[in-house]
């Protein structure tokens, strides 16, 4: 096998400070958790929709097929990243999908990343309105310009940043889906018995399509993002690692918060911010302080999403690029703003769930193919 090509960074790259290998890997893991959450993680809704709605099923069904395939996501993406070096992330849906196919994904991933940013400005303005009871316009307007502001200036070091906030805030979510449980230890097997009768707001007809879809969106987040990432690390056990960490990590406390959410889910049900109903139960300091956990998790989230769909046309903080910055984030505060926050969950996370479905199916026919040939002598 030939050997990885030395690891040189330009300026425009994604990168990650840390010298040791294990310290590398966490915060490779951390990364992708911080991409991860989001909006829709920090908040409850994607939860609600994609895991809790469906009861036994959509916790542990749904749950244990997202952990499968994030997982390998996750790991193939870094892997291929660290072996390829592509000289632009976005070639990754080339390498699974060849010249046309790769060319579709290619430029619907980048307006699906920037209807994803949108998202995360309708989860910040979600947060002001339910929570504070001010104008959503505060909330997504602000998200925005401190988004902005971070991208315009390069992302410098923020693998290092994002990877330390993220796993924060998971421990957070996964320590109030614990509390919803523990709260109402009955409440699990209640909330399954009286799905029938609440008007759910659902991801798909079924779990499994639910879960397929779930992986399918996330997967076009984390493409480009992740292929660059790989690019940095200095062998494939390191990218490897730190995949399997990042991919394990999240979906498991997918599965924990989805539970604390079937536990209430009549009282969750409906609301925009399901999470800030689970810490409203222990106290209102409290939920003050998730309030702000949430802002920071949409905040780490829209940050890479911003530059993923900025740095697809132009270099890292070239004139161009902080034009085309402030643009974005501006067309983005308008959408976002326009539709309410779960409505815009279900519609861009569903839809493009879908379209990934058929990445998922390009990346594991190309991985079957590639251990294949590994294993001819």
């Amino acid at each position: 096998m030939t050997p990885s090509p030395p690891v040189t960074r330009t300026k425009d790259q994604l990168f990650s400070t840390e010298k040791a290998s294990p310290l590398r890997v966490l915060t490779y893991a951390g990364a992708i958790i911080a991409f991860l959450i989001g909006s829709g993680f920090a908040t409850g809704q994607e939860i609600l929709q994609y895991f809790a709605s469906y009861g036994y099923w959509g916790v542990f069904g749904t749950g244990l097929v997202v952990l499968a395939l994030i997982t390998y996501v996750c790991v193939e993406f870094l892997v291929v990243g660290q072996a390829r070096r592509f000289d632009r992330p976005s070639r990754i849906f080339h390498y699974y999908g060849g010249k046309y196919l790769g060319t579709f994904y290619d430029y619907f991933s980048v307006l699906f990343v920037f209807l994803s940013f949108t998202v995360m400005v309708a989860g910040a303005g979600a947060v002001f309105e339910e929570h504070y009871g001010l104008s959503p316009l505060i909330g997504g307007i602000g998200l925005a310009v401190a988004v902005g502001i971070t991208v315009w200036f390069g992302l410098g070091s923020l693998v290092d940043v994002i990877g330390k906030i993220g796993p924060l805030i998971v421990l957070v979510a996964v320590g109030l889906g614990v509390v919803g449980i523990v709260q109402n230890p009955g409440g699990i097997a209640e909330g399954h018995s009286l799905l029938p009768t609440l008007e759910l707001t659902r991801a798909a007809d079924n779990w499994f399509m639910s879960a397929l879809s779930y992986v399918g969106f996330c997967m076009l987040w984390l493409a480009a993002f992740l292929t660059a990432l790989g690019a940095t690390a200095r062998n494939r056990r390191e990218a490897a690692t730190g995949g399997a960490v990042g991919g394990l990590a999240f979906s498991l406390a997918c599965i924990v918060v989805g539970l604390g959410l079937l536990a209430t889910i009549a009282r969750v049900n409906g609301t925009e911010i399901p999470m800030l109903v689970l810490a409203g139960d222990v106290s209102p300091v409290l939920a003050s302080g998730i309030s702000v956990m949430i802002l920071a998790g949409i905040y780490t989230t829209a940050i890479p999403l911003l530059w993923t769909v900025a740095s697809r046309f132009y270099p890292d903080r070239t004139r161009r690029y902080k034009y085309l910055v402030l643009a974005l984030a501006a067309v983005g505060t308008v959408i976002g703003l326009a539709v309410p926050f779960s409505q815009m969950v279900n519609i861009v996370y569903v839809v493009n769930g879908y379209v990934g479905i058929l990445l998922l199916v390009l990346m594991l026919a190309r991985t079957a193919t590639r251990l294949v040939r590994r294993a001819q002598p």
